[in-house]
């Protein structure tokens, strides 16, 4: 019976979840593939260009002295060192920055662009994660439950909800993602000299937890950021998790209050359409004349 039972389930529920899941990836797959593979190839080329016309400008250098170069710079950047600037450039580990790593870290966004070195580093960095992801995970649930305490009246309105309850709601819904998930982008455009499309990507791959690492806050040798700036972000990536924790499940909720407050006034408007005008007075009826 249990094989039986497990059989049922995996072919009713399982396997066309495992299908569904299956396709969208190689949808995804072939998509990517699509609109990156021709960028890929033409930025291979011109690398390649680049790095020939090196060579014939500067003919004491030969390919195997260059590409020993090139090896130095990969590494570097391996290690978080930008290759642009000098010796000057700000230190990827000072506390701000070593606090904006300890939050991708907890977080599990990793964007790549950073790593420990050091073996004691690396050790560290296993154990710190071991802690600090559940932590982090329980920490976030407590933040979104005490925001979610200052919007339950939500859950407890029943048939009847009231329109300013859902105008609040929404209001209050509407600033904090303002605040929280569309300032905050604008604000990384401006500092990094970013489109508003490229300040966009980079929150929604920070507050999805990807974290790809093409795009990374306070990178740039070119530019004077705040000492705080770092940290700074690291908080706001927590506050943003959070909110997210909030939103996402109150938003099918909000929507069937709403439609529940459409449907209410829809029914009294056809109630009041249909009900008898009271005002007029009844017309007096016609008695027979008896003989």
């Amino acid at each position: 019976m249990p094989r039986a039972g497990l059989c049922i389930c995996w072919g009713g529920r399982m396997l066309p979840l495992l299908l569904a899941y299956v396709c969208y990836l190689l949808l995804g797959a072939a998509v990517f593939q699509l609109l990156e593979k021709q960028a890929e190839a033409q930025s291979r080329d011109q690398f390649q260009f680049e790095k020939l016309s090196f060579l014939a400008n500067y003919t004491c250098l030969d390919q195997r002295a260059l590409e020993q170069f090139v090896q130095v710079i990969m590494e570097a950047w391996v290690k978080g060192v930008n290759p642009k600037g000098n010796s000057t450039n700000p230190s990827n580990w000072d506390f701000g920055s070593s606090f904006f790593f300890a939050g991708t870290v907890v977080t599990t966004i990793g964007y790549g662009n950073l790593a420990p070195s050091t073996k004691a580093g690396q050790v560290f960095c296993v154990f710190y994660a071991l802690v600090g992801i559940p932590l982090n995970v329980v920490f976030l649930n407590h933040l979104g439950t005490g925001l979610r305490g200052h919007v339950a009246t939500l859950e407890r309105w029943g048939d009847q909800p009231r329109r300013s309850q859902i105008l609040g709601l929404a209001l209050f819904l509407t600033l904090g993602t303002l605040i929280v998930l569309v300032f905050p982008p604008m604000v990384f455009s401006h500092v990094e000299g970013w489109s508003l499309g490229e300040g966009f990507y980079f929150a929604f791959i920070t507050l999805s937890t990807i974290g790809f690492g093409d795009y990374v806050v306070g990178t740039d040798p070119s530019k004077h950021y705040i000492s705080m700036y770092r940290s700074l972000a690291a908080i706001w990536i927590l506050l943003g998790l959070a909110w997210l924790a909030l939103v996402l499940p109150l938003g099918p909720l909000l929507l069937h209050r709403c439609s529940q407050l459409w449907l209410l006034s829809r029914g009294l408007g056809l109630k009041e359409e249909g009900a008898p005008e009271t005002n007029e007075l009844p017309r007096p009826q016609k008695l027979p004349i008896s003989a």
